[in-house]
Order: structure tokens, then sequence, then C-alpha cells
């Protein structure tokens, strides 16, 4: 019913503008990244519609002292797919791809309304909150991946 699958970064906006950058131009949805060599972006699809985007950056925190680190970025599932365990899926694929190619963490900044969902993915908090301006609360979050 469902398949996952590589996209590029120009068919994640779509999904994160009305989920991740509501009322903000079309613009707001491009990360610094999104074209790196590195970086892949994985989406859900409901026969050929596009509904669930995850995009996997190479990049370093200094809060983290693993060598080999990726970025979640920019993960949203259309308001009337999410609860379906889809974002589960997309984690799962995701988190499988970095293993493969031996990455030792993958960490995010997760708004706070999300913070539930990851910590049943087996992610952790690491500080306090904090203010991303025009989008709101954040925490840091993180696993370590086995492979």
């Amino acid at each position: 019913m469902y398949q996952i699958k590589q996209i590029s970064a120009k068919e994640t906006y779509s999904v994160r503008q009305p989920i991740l950058r509501v009322g903000k131009p079309f613009e707001a949805c491009v990360f610094e990244g999104d074209t790196h060599k590195s970086t892949f972006h994985i989406g859900v699809f409901s026969k050929s519609e596009l509904i669930g985007v995850a995009s996997f950056m190479k990049n370093k925190s200094e809060l983290f002292s693993e060598t080999n680190q990726y970025q979640l970025r920019g993960m949203a599932i259309l308001k009337e797919f999410q609860q379906k365990g889809l974002g589960k899926r997309l984690m799962d694929e995701g988190e499988n791809i970095l293993s493969q190619n031996k990455v030792d963490l993958l960490w995010f900044n997760a708004r706070d309304v999300a913070v539930p969902f990851y910590i049943n993915r087996g992610f952790q908090t690491l500080g306090a909150p904090f203010n991303i301006p025009n989008i709101g609360k954040h925490y840091v979050m993180f696993k370590k991946l086995i492979y």
C-alpha cells in the first residue's frame, strides 16, 4: 500500500512546506546541505503521491564525540497520513541505510511535539530545550547506531 524510495531534495519541498514551514514561502523549505553528495532523501508514497519525507545529512555536531555522524532534517508526514506508522517506517529505512554505511550516530533538533515519537524509536534528548525563531521549541536528540 505504501512504498519508500529515495527522492531528490526538490521533491521533499512539497511535504516540508505544509508541515514544517506553514505560511512561509517555498524557499524556506530549502535546507543547507540538501544537495551535498553525502545527503540522501527518502520519501513514502501512497500510490504515486508523495506523502512523507526525511532527509539525512552528513553533519558533525560538537555535542558528540563520534566521528561518523548524520543529522536528520525535514522529517514530515502530510497531516491526513499521520498516525499510520509511516514516520516509523521512514525512520527505520533511514537508519538501515545509515547502518549499512557504518554511520555511528544520528542526531537532530526535534520539535517538542515530536519528542515522544522519537523516544519511542530509541532516541534520547540531550540538554535543555531551546527555541528556533519563528519555528518553536526544540530538543537535541540522538541515537547511537549499530551496524
